[in-house]
């Protein structure tokens, strides 16, 4: 842009940039700058540590797989309780795990496993119809891992009334 100087002799200009022009500048720049840097942020956040998230999700499995391969119900002369950690291995049947928490992650035999101890485990287990019929044919099981982070993670899965 030029602009013709004030009291010149006609025909000669002034070359350069305006207040205004680089006002405008600064403030393009700035919205591009902080738009790119939110980008970055929320990339960075949900990789914040993907240790802490393939841990917490092969904790779930983990669980899952073991509630998975229980009896559908109580077997006859199963056990009755009380459902803690601690006994946690003498579990016999899916609903047993229904209420189960776990702060810190443990063996069967509730030894903690080094290294799991900032983790939280809740287990829900309810009745899931696949058709018709008015009773349950199988159960939804939802295994929430809480990792030291504060991060959720939820898996679902379903045990079915086979016979």
């Amino acid at each position: 842009m030029s602009i013709r100087r004030q009291g010149g002799r006609p025909g000669r200009y002034q070359r350069g940039i305006s207040l205004i022009e680089i006002i405008v500048f600064i403030i393009v720049v700035g919205i591009a700058v902080a738009a790119v840097t939110e980008v970055f942020s929320t990339a960075t956040r949900a990789n914040a540590d993907p240790l802490l998230r393939r841990q917490a999700l092969a904790v779930a499995q983990a669980l899952m797989e073991e509630i998975s391969y229980k009896e559908f119900s109580n077997p006859p002369n199963g056990f009755t309780g009380p459902y803690t950690p601690v006994n946690r291995g003498k579990f016999d049947d899916v609903m047993d795990y229904n209420g189960f928490a776990m702060d810190g992650i443990a063996y069967l035999d509730g030894t903690p496993i080094p290294g799991l101890g900032l983790y939280r485990v809740l287990v829900a287990v309810a009745p899931a119809a696949f058709g018709p019929v008015p009773t349950p044919q199988g159960w939804k099981i939802t295994i929430t891992v809480t990792d030291p982070s504060g991060e959720e993670l939820v898996l679902d899965g379903y045990r079915a009334n086979y016979y």
